[in-house]
């Protein structure tokens, strides 16, 4: 900690007054010495007292009270939950902190250092996929003092930063002082992405989340998350994370995402793997196993095509590209840098022969999402019937557990049919949750059928099942038997069916 060091410093320069013996020429002198730091650690202590000086007028703590849905549920949300963060000011009187701490968010209030006084912010926008959300304060009394941070660059291995924040065991501004161990794609936690972050020595806690690491006199990073389980290793979200994230919400509005190729790689290390795919012997690259039909790159490339560069850059056997002095990263890196429908040259060998291909890139969404924060999960109840798309979120209710015991097969009589994939309504096969509504909406036979997973089958008697589903509705106090984007989009369908006729 910097205040540690600091008491360090006087608690030396208080010690030296005392005297010390030095012999000269056989005769004895007292010398009273004031202790001079070394020349070497000037500059830091300099730049340890600045990022405090920074700090003060520019990082704020964050109070945020949010509430999740309840996906077994999925009318009703969880209880309130309090949580506090970090945040600070960045140019155009914004607040830059994590995505998770204003997560499912009903109310953000922000309060500066030294201040009573709490002021409400508004969320702008937010990226879970990078963990970074942008608020805004309209209170023109909360930016009276303030001034905002720069941007930095990537600090180098080995670089002082200082995490400035708010963790837990105290209500004042904290500053831990750490180097920088490593730099590559890591797994972010909240958004389950996997982006460039910087791994430090410095303690990051809850609370931290959201601060700045501040390097001389610039950001060089925000803190968002430790490794369980380890003692000070924390990480940060570098400034090309950041710059991406903030020149996308200013350009179009809104967050628009890290692209991706859609691609599933294997390395081509193994030196009779290239010879089987015709790689000479200065050929480097990696294997394409699979690619996302909705990607672009499913239009161009082709399975066991060799990718040998991306936009100019060579590719190595384990899919690493250079990156700064004698370090590496995986060509991911390049691929989420680039702007949503930015093109990118692929130059691949296919058959034996070299060729260069333009992609497409965009953001590209699971076919099963992997969070759904800020928005209420879709659900349509029919004749006690409760359909919800599949989602992790959903999964995640199972507990910590989740990939063990969430949904198995089990089905027993109507009662006992739960977490079953619908194949079929009346004989057609469902797109979405959307479409089954249409189809059950829209049923004009006596019986309905659902077909199941498992080659399960539910039949109903539509008209019955109609009336059972209000009284369902009234007993258990449910407000509507589908959640508001549905309704939404079938009173669209109605009324574009009205005014055609």
């Amino acid at each position: 900690m910097f205040s540690s060091s600091g008491r360090a410093v006087r608690k030396l320069g208080s010690s030296s007054s005392c005297t010390a013996a030095s012999v000269i020429g056989n005769r004895n002198f007292l010398l009273r010495e004031r202790y001079i730091p070394p020349p070497a650690s000037l500059p830091k202590l300099r730049d340890a007292y600045s990022a405090i000086e920074l700090a003060l007028d520019s990082v704020v703590k964050i109070f945020t009270v949010s509430s999740s849905p309840n996906y077994f549920l999925p009318w009703q949300n969880k209880s309130q939950r309090e949580t506090m963060g970090s945040g600070f000011v960045i140019h155009g009187k914004k607040i830059l902190t994590n995505a998770h701490v204003v997560a499912d968010h009903t109310f953000v209030l922000v309060r500066k250092h030294g201040s009573p006084t709490k002021y409400r912010a508004e969320v702008q926008a937010v990226g879970h996929e990078c963990d970074l959300a942008i608020l805004v304060v309209e209170n023109e009394e909360f930016w009276k003092g303030m001034n905002f941070l720069e941007l930095g660059d990537i600090p180098f291995l080995q670089e002082a930063v200082a995490v400035v924040g708010y963790p837990q065991g105290g209500d004042n501004i904290s500053v831990t002082k750490g180097v920088v161990s490593r730099v590559e794609p890591t797994q972010y936690v909240h958004g389950a992405s996997q982006l460039m972050a910087i791994q430090i020595d410095a303690a990051i806690n809850p609370g931290n989340s959201g601060g700045p690491a501040i390097m001389k006199n610039k950001v060089a990073g925000v803190a968002f998350q430790n490794l369980s389980g380890a003692e000070n290793i924390g990480y940060i979200i570098p400034v090309p994370v950041i710059k991406h994230f903030i020149n996308g919400v200013e350009e179009s509005g809104k967050y628009v995402g890290f692209c991706s190729m859609g691609l599933s790689c294997q390395p081509t290390e193994n030196v009779q793997l290239r010879k089987h795919f015709g790689m000479s012997p200065e050929m480097t690259g990696v294997l394409v196993s699979k690619i996302n039909p909705l990607s672009d790159a499913h239009r161009v490339l082709k399975k066991d095509d060799i990718i040998l560069a991306f936009d100019g850059v060579p590719i190595a056997n384990d899919g690493t590209v250079p990156f700064r002095n004698r370090e590496r990263i995986t060509f991911d890196h390049l691929v989420s840098m680039k702007k949503p429908n930015e093109t990118a040259s692929v130059r691949l060998l296919r058959g034996g022969e070299e060729h260069e291909f333009c992609i497409t890139l965009r953001p590209l969404q699971p076919l099963v999402p992997v969070h759904q924060f800020d928005k209420l999960p879709s659900y349509y109840i029919f004749a006690g019937l409760v359909f919800v798309p599949l989602t992790q979120p959903y999964l995640h209710e199972y507990g910590e557990e989740w990939y063990n015991t969430s949904p198995r097969r089990l089905c027993e009589r109507y009662e006992r049919l739960a977490e079953l994939q619908v194949k079929k309504v009346n004989g057609i096969e469902i797109d979405n949750l959307k479409h089954l509504c249409q189809l059950v909406g829209n049923c004009s036979s006596e019986s309905l059928r659902f077909d199941l997973d498992d080659d399960r089958v539910i039949a109903l008697n539509y008209q019955s099942a109609k009336v059972a589903t209000s009284r369902i509705l009234k007993r258990h106090r449910i407000p509507s038997a589908m959640s508001s984007d549905l309704s939404a989009e079938q009173n669209i369908s109605e009324s574009e069916s009205a005014s055609s006729s």
